[in-house]
């Protein structure tokens, strides 16, 4: 005899499944949008004491309720014409011929991904087979403690100018800061004093990277990579203030964001024409121009087997590429503002973008599609970055001057970091996964660490 739940328990039931269908239903942020919704809808446009994010909500549920999205105000003809080429511009991927070298880079693209993909699902397999779901949860939740005590290690000036990006070294023992003053600058962890001035940019500096195997591989010669306003890339080392080589090819467009690829062979950098590029510094020489992007390509992320890439554009979209074939294999559609930071878990099939709507989208990049929205700050969200190795958490920086963490998989609010008192631009975790870097454009970086370093 199959036991009945009570009437006000399927109720609640029917009530939390609505709610997660709701959250993830687009829904305007042009409050006068969400009125013609309503009112299409048959719906009050306005309820007594109901603002903005309530009306939103509303609509959400009602959505959820009728199953499906509200028609947008009607347009006039001119406005249909310009909104059917915008959609075609958005679905349309140019692609340019690429150089002799392209073909053998793709194949050795592929030859090095694919053995670290199977060891990489080799890896989880033995993960879930050795430790019990019950025993995993319990470990997970003492690591939640933890991370609940992060708090303020220390505070310093970074330049005269509002800083830009931070990055930590693949070691973890030393963080590197860009700023709109045309300088990079290498910092000891925790302690925060100055290593060495890094001077070649004539204008601001956007972006930092460092090689995979940088400080780790003692005969490396790239140690670090920075991206300029005015389109200028420089290759660095670590033994001088001067910068080892130039990558040219992009002036006058501003090179937002630069990304090594896992073997370190390769360097992605996105730029304000509206395209991305990928260049071989064996023989510093480009061998893809892409583009697909109907606005400037903001920032871009490499798999951990090294076979996509994933870029976020202004346009408010992103794409994820296979860089063995040069196809773009999934589009990521649902923010409502410019994508302004990406990132791809350690697990392979999570993906984060984050936005100027202030909130942040997880992927799975086997459904293609959205799994979670997070609702993560009052203003722009200007990065987002999964910890390294265990993914169990993703920190979010923003506009609003804070940086957040947030629980994988279940994309809980963790803490919250304050103490900047300017626009906080960029966040990164170090690699040892001890502390978590931000900085701001109150020309200060901070590190973070919880109380207990064993991770």
């Amino acid at each position: 005899m199959e036991s009945k739940l009570p009437d006000s328990e399927l109720v609640a039931l029917e009530t939390i499944e609505l709610k997660k269908k709701a959250r993830l239903i687009q829904v305007s942020t042009e409050d006068t949008e969400v009125k013609y919704y309503l009112r299409q809808l048959g719906e009050p446009i306005c309820l007594f004491g109901e603002d903005g994010a309530d009306r939103r909500e509303r609509l959400r549920m009602l959505l959820a309720v009728t199953g499906g999205p509200a028609q947008r105000p009607s347009l006039d003809r001119s406005d249909t014409k310009n909104a059917i080429l915008t959609a075609r511009d958005n679905s349309t991927v140019w692609y340019h011929q690429g150089p002799d070298g392209l073909a053998d880079a793709r194949m050795w693209i592929a030859k090095y991904s694919l053995p670290r993909a199977k060891q990489r699902l080799d890896r989880a397999r033995e993960y879930y087979a050795s430790m019990p779901e019950p025993q995993r949860k319990a470990r997970y939740q003492e690591y939640l403690k933890i991370l609940r005590t992060t708090s303020l290690v220390c505070s310093q000036v970074g330049d005269t100018r509002p800083l830009t990006c931070c990055k930590f070294s693949p070691d973890g023992q030393v963080l590197a800061t860009s700023s709109l003053s045309g300088l990079c600058r290498l910092w000891s962890v925790p302690e925060s004093e100055l290593k060495l001035n890094l001077r070649g940019h004539q204008t601001g500096v956007c972006s930092v990277a460092w090689h995979p195997q940088a400080r780790i591989q003692s005969d490396l010669r790239i140690a670090l990579a920075s991206s300029g306003l005015d389109g200028s890339v420089k290759l660095w080392s670590l033994d001088n203030e001067e910068p080892l080589a130039d990558i040219e090819g992009h002036a006058p467009y501003r090179v937002s964001r630069i990304a090594f690829h896992p073997s370190g062979r390769f360097l992605g950098t996105t730029c304000f024409d509206s395209s991305w590029r990928l260049w071989d510094l064996e023989v510093c020489t480009e061998i893809l121009h892409q583009e697909g992007h109907s606005k400037p390509v903001y920032d871009i992320a490499f798999h951990p087997d090294g076979s996509l890439a994933l870029t976020a554009g202004l346009d408010s979209y992103g794409r994820v590429w296979d860089l063995r074939t040069g196809r773009c294999i999934m589009f990521f559609e649902g923010h409502l503002e410019e994508l302004l930071g990406v990132d791809i878990a350690a697990n392979g099939y999570h993906a984060a973008s984050c936005s100027a709507d202030n909130s942040v989208r997880i992927w799975d990049l086997r459904q293609q599609q959205t799994i979670y929205v997070i609702p993560a700050h009052t203003s722009v969200v200007s990065s987002v970055k999964f910890e390294p190795e265990n993914h169990n958490y993703l920190v979010t920086s923003s506009f609003d001057k804070s940086v957040k963490l947030w629980g994988h998989p279940l994309w809980s609010p963790i803490r919250t970091l304050e103490g900047h008192s300017g626009r906080c631009v960029y966040a990164d975790i170090s690699p040892d996964r001890k502390h978590i870097a931000s900085v701001s454009h109150d020309l200060t970086f901070k590190v973070w660490s919880s109380r207990s370093e064993d991770r």
